[in-house]
């Protein structure tokens, strides 16, 4: 698929460990990078594993799915990130290593990334000073719009922290918990109106261009020039568990900016594929043919 402009993807790559002992790739970076190669495009992923057997296996699966690792570094002293993860009521609750690989990114040579385009970042992976200061080096080279898919985890994150992302980015994504914890009046998740309204007051407050708030099963709501739209959400089947449902719901997005989707059609189309993802295990899909189906039904490719 042909892209209108290339895609930065900066943050962490990790392994999501669950507690029958299975470990999926994982870090909502590296799935949004994942699912946009699985899309046909050819994002670049600045990250960083350890010199450890799991940093092997993410750069194998890399080189396996044809994705991008010039920009993967590789840190001698710190280990491949780990994400213990259990479900509760179908729900992920996370326990996240400290001191891993992703926490010490350097910045990139500018040769190893595009100087324009789009870049999207989440949250994690500037919870320690090195890899915060590495996106603020790549940020400052940068042209074009930045992404901010809003990622809160406990106790990693700080309202004095991610406002400022908020406000050097262009299009932000979240859930509806993440913008009650974000904004002083903060609306009930499942008061539609009260909803619209606190978004348009946040991206107001913060001069974004695009908002978008996923809401689970009531779907999402998508702001953009003083307008909310809302969008359904799609079927599911079986719910097996959400983890990385919201990272292929920004891939989507991301997919739509590249192509110059309309706004509205973009943020239908995500939820259509974040409800496919939910009925798998894991955040990433090893199957070529499910994206192709996709961008079938959604008559591009």
């Amino acid at each position: 698929m042909p892209t209108r402009c290339p895609i930065t993807i900066f943050g962490e790559v990790l392994f999501d460990c669950f507690p029958d002992a299975t470990e999926v790739l994982g870090g909502a970076p590296f799935n949004v990078a994942w699912h946009l190669r699985g899309f046909g495009l050819s994002p670049r992923l600045v990250s960083r594993v350890g010199g450890d057997a799991r940093g092997e296996r993410i750069r194998s699966a890399m080189g396996r799915w044809g994705l991008d690792a010039s920009a993967l570094q590789t840190d001698p002293c710190h280990p491949t990130g780990r994400v213990s993860v259990t479900l509760v009521d179908g729900e992920p609750r996370y326990a996240i290593l400290s001191g891993s690989a992703y926490d010490f990114i350097d910045p990139p040579e500018p040769a190893m990334v595009p100087a324009a385009g789009l870049l999207y970042h989440g949250t994690l992976a500037l919870r320690h000073q090195p890899s915060a200061s590495a996106l603020t080096s790549l940020k400052s080279r940068h042209r074009g719009p930045i992404v901010l898919d809003v990622n809160l985890r406990r106790p990693w994150w700080s309202i004095e922290t991610v406002l400022p992302l908020v406000d050097a980015a262009d299009h932000v994504k979240l859930n509806a918990a993440e913008l009650a914890l974000l904004t002083p009046d903060g609306p009930p998740e499942d008061d539609r109106d009260a909803l619209a309204a606190s978004m348009h007051r946040f991206a107001e407050r913060h001069r974004l261009e695009t908002l978008v708030v996923t809401r689970g099963a009531l779907g999402a709501l998508h702001w953009r020039g003083g307008v909310i739209v809302s969008v359904a959400a799609a079927a599911a089947g079986p719910v097996v568990d959400t983890v990385g449902a919201g990272d292929g719901f920004a891939a989507v997005l991301l997919l739509g900016l590249s192509q110059g989707w309309p706004w509205a059609e973009t943020v239908a189309r995500a939820g259509d594929f974040a409800a496919a993802l939910v009925s798998q295990r894991g955040a990433t899909i090893d199957d070529p043919s499910l994206y192709a189906q996709f961008l079938a039904s959604w008559g591009v490719g």
